[in-house]
């Protein structure tokens, strides 16, 4: 570029002071349009071709599945690349057709491209995928949970394990990197691996990603997602939030942060120590939504945390009995009324 006249001939800078435009319309601001289709810069005004072999600079993601009969859908450029998978994003493919020597040779690279190790790590990527979807974890989950499971299959590490136990861990692990935490019941229920299977692979994958996060270090995988993990256990008040909104309440954020907040204060009582997280969380939403207004049976609360109603009801004793420490004065200023909270039966 040409510095313009009076400028430091040190460096090359824009000149602002030119603008493109017709030469028969002269107007200003010009009114041309750019045709890619052409490669020629036109004024709309009187039609003179200003500009030719302009470059197009748009994104290169373009199909032709029109010019096509077969009802395929060729694009210029392949799909975003994965990482989790090695070494599949720069091949040549060949395309599927209806026929037999474009199905032959389909068949022949795939079992050439993609060897066994290959296709049980795709075939556990589809599989963790569709688990998160199924209960909404979202892509960072999964992510997470593919992650592990390459890490896992790079090191030969618990080889000889039923591949569902492997990958019900790495979802369980990963939901709690990404905080949205689940419990081994519920992984039960997704995975249909036992909640001890699934305890035993949580305890040696743990272990598993620690010593790697002490030997390679966090960037050496190469990948980027989170690779530590943080020791921390499930509490009742992480799952007070989520049953709540499946609870379906009208003051569903009142009655949510109420319950939290009792269940944070519930860790100080003695008596609640040891008890499940869940049912000392059904036990708070119950507590909650009394104070709240908005009354739900304690069977209805048993039944989404996956408790007993007799459980929850003895949790509901011991948070009764320390009413006067866990209702906060705020609550009640805010119209609140320990007269809601439902009496507990003398045995």
């Amino acid at each position: 570029m040409v510095p313009p006249p009076g400028a430091d001939s040190g460096g090359y800078q824009e000149d602002l002071s030119n603008t493109l435009c017709c030469p028969d319309c002269r107007e200003i601001p010009p009114n041309l349009v750019e045709e890619f289709s052409s490669g020629d810069v036109v004024c709309t005004s009187c039609g003179r071709v200003v500009g030719s072999r302009i470059i197009d600079t748009r994104s290169e993601w373009r199909t032709f599945a029109n010019d096509d009969q077969n009802g395929d859908d060729p694009s210029r450029v392949g799909g975003p690349r994965d990482e989790f998978v090695d070494d599949e994003q720069l091949a040549t493919t060949v395309a599927f057709g209806e026929s037999k020597a474009h199905k032959i040779l389909s068949r022949t690279q795939n079992n050439a491209n993609q060897d066994k190790q290959q296709k049980g790590l795709m075939q556990a990527y589809k599989e963790i995928v569709s688990l998160c979807e199924a209960i909404n974890m979202g892509q960072n989950v999964s992510n997470a949970a593919k992650h592990i499971f390459k890490l896992v299959d790079k090191h030969k590490f618990m080889k000889g394990k039923p591949q569902e136990a492997v990958i019900a861990g790495c979802i369980f692990i990963a939901c709690r990197q990404n905080n949205v935490p689940r419990t081994f019941r519920e992984i039960f229920n997704l995975t249909s691996v036992s909640k001890k299977e699934v305890g035993r692979v949580f305890k040696q994958l743990q272990n598993f990603l620690q010593k790697l996060q002490e030997t390679e270090g966090e960037g050496a995988t190469g990948l980027n997602t989170v690779t530590n993990y943080e020791n921390t256990s499930v509490g009742a008040e992480d799952l007070c939030g989520r049953y709540v909104s499946q609870l379906g309440f009208k003051q569903q954020q009142k009655i949510a942060k109420v319950s939290k907040e009792l269940a944070e204060q519930a860790n100080n009582i003695a008596a609640l120590a040891g008890r499940s997280p869940l049912s000392v969380a059904a036990a708070c939403i119950y507590m909650a939504c009394h104070l709240v207004g908005e009354k739900r049976p304690s069977a209805l609360i048993a039944k989404q945390a996956g408790v007993s109603d007799g459980t929850v009801k003895t949790a509901y004793k011991l948070l009764f009995a320390s009413r006067e420490q866990l209702v906060k004065q705020q609550w009640l200023d805010e119209g609140m009324s320990m007269d809601n909270i439902p009496q507990v039966q003398q045995t």
